[in-house]
């Protein structure tokens, strides 16, 4: 049912002049879909008052309420044409009642910890793109058949929530910058295991994919929750940072379509906070993150960084370690230049992480592991508070290409996640002694000591004999040729 819709969106939002692109398809849907989700929480929420004997204060007002504006019914329970805004008529009530009404929100609320916070700041971020009140008419139509109120239901829409932040992903521009592959994600918290109590942090969220994949595996570890248990990871687990509107919004989204009502997650620049400003309420338990990378951050940003650099991925990695609580864990994708790059950043890095951090595994990654992404990258796990003694390598190796057609599967990783719990030698894994690295440089190069070099097989006589029957081969093609002409 949900697939289906959201494809009929998408042919809907593709013929209309404001929506160019996946990324507006996203957004557009975003907002919608975020309405009708609202007017079925309100839903639920009245009715568990109800029997409860309690009153329930109604979040959205009257006139702005979805089956009053979006889908008014007639007795049947069918659409009711005649109520039904459509055309400029909905354009102007969407664009200059109901997105100025939900802005609103964000002055009223009570904490940024609410639902009315989030519905405030998510409307004062987007803008209605749609430039047809008939599309849009024909966008609610669709979203209005959609339910939100059982628990399959929920997982359904959250899992194609995130087939379509994929789509987004690899649709280029910016939005690959939204989407690491969710196998590796999952993978990445596998090896943290957060345990409910732990505080989790992305200070560069995207579409929030390691919190949400950090809730499902909470979850799926802890399924005898208490009630108080529900309520800490509700609201005392998960927090996030993001810079860019569309990325902030998604992740929102994403989290609230995963069950997690009132995201705390803060539209800021991340870089932004100076390091030394970061007191010991401000840390956590746990970072796990995708920092974009290959960006470059102005003077100014740096500044607030000990070892200045304008590579955007390593003042992240500064900023991780910084936030890290002592004891704290963290799993961060970084480029694989990152190990071994010989400008004084990188060694200055390399230097504060060894000596400020256990670096206990490096995960290397092939290339295509991104889908776009020309950079290869590597996955650093590390705990706070002690030196690196050991760092244990694991070199990914698969016998196919990686791509839009052949994508990372969590099979790909299940080897890597059973070794890396005893730290053991194989082809693909060894062990790299801290006293064996070059202290001037302190490259940390992924080296496999246990893959063989490739040597030629072949002596060079075998090799121009294979020559000579080449060329008598395409000499005799030639000839069949000039005897057809």
């Amino acid at each position: 049912m949900f697939e289906q819709t959201f494809k009929n969106i998408d042919d809907i939002l593709h013929k209309d002049a404001g929506c160019s692109s996946e990324l507006d398809y996203v957004e557009q849907t975003s907002w919608i879909l975020f309405l009708k989700y609202l007017d079925d929480l309100e839903k639920d929420r009245r009715t568990k008052a109800e029997l409860r004997g309690e009153d329930y204060a109604e979040l959205i007002g009257e006139e702005f309420k979805w089956e009053l504006w979006a889908a008014p019914k007639n007795g049947d329970g069918k659409l009711d044409h005649h109520k039904a805004l459509t055309g400029d008529d909905l354009k102007d009530f969407v664009d200059l009642k109901l997105f100025p009404y939900l802005k609103k929100f964000k002055a009223n609320a009570t904490s940024p910890n609410t639902i009315e916070y989030k519905i405030g700041e998510i409307f004062s971020e987007l803008k209605n793109k749609i430039q047809s009140g008939y599309n849009l008419r024909e966008v609610i139509n669709r979203i209005d058949e959609l339910r939100f109120r059982t628990h399959s239901e929920k997982h359904e829409m959250s899992h194609l929530y995130e087939s379509k932040i994929q789509n987004m992903g690899n649709a280029g521009r910016n939005g690959g910058e939204y989407y690491t592959p969710r196998p590796l994600i999952r993978t990445i918290v596998k090896v943290v295991a957060p345990e409910i109590g732990n505080t989790i942090y992305d200070g560069a969220v995207g579409s929030a994919g390691f919190l949400c994949e950090a809730f499902e595996y909470l979850k799926e570890h802890n399924k005898q929750r208490s009630t108080s248990q529900d309520q800490v990871l509700q609201s005392k687990t998960f927090y996030g940072k993001e810079k860019k509107s569309l990325a902030y919004i998604i992740g929102t989204m994403n989290m609230i379509l995963h069950g997690i009502e009132a995201p705390n997650i803060v539209h800021t620049n991340t870089l932004a906070e100076n390091l030394a400003n970061i007191q010991e309420r401000d840390r956590y338990d746990i970072v796990v993150a995708n920092p974009p990378f290959g960006g470059k951050e102005r003077a100014e940003v740096q500044q607030n960084f000990p070892i200045k650099t304008g590579e955007t991925a390593f003042l992240f990695l500064q900023h991780f370690i910084k936030i890290l609580k002592a004891g704290g864990k963290a799993g961060v994708v970084i480029k694989n230049t990152f190990l071994s790059n010989t400008d004084n950043a990188s060694v200055s890095l390399r230097k504060l992480l060894l000596e400020s951090c256990n670096l206990h595994t490096v995960l290397d990654l092939p290339g295509g592991t991104f889908t776009g992404a020309g950079v290869k990258t590597v996955v650093l796990f590390f705990e706070k508070g002690a030196p690196t003694r050991d760092i244990w390598f694991y070199q990914l190796n698969l016998e196919r290409n990686l791509g839009k057609t052949a994508p990372l599967n969590e099979a790909d990783l299940a080897e890597f996640v059973e070794l890396q719990k005893t730290k053991a030698s194989s082809d693909n894994s060894w062990l790299l002694n801290i006293a064996d690295v070059d202290t001037s440089t302190y490259d940390l190069s992924a080296k496999n000591p246990n893959k063989k070099e490739e040597t030629a097989l072949r002596s060079p006589e075998a090799i121009l004999e294979e020559m000579k029957a080449l060329d008598a081969e395409s000499a005799g093609i030639l000839n069949s040729i000039l005897e057809l002409l």
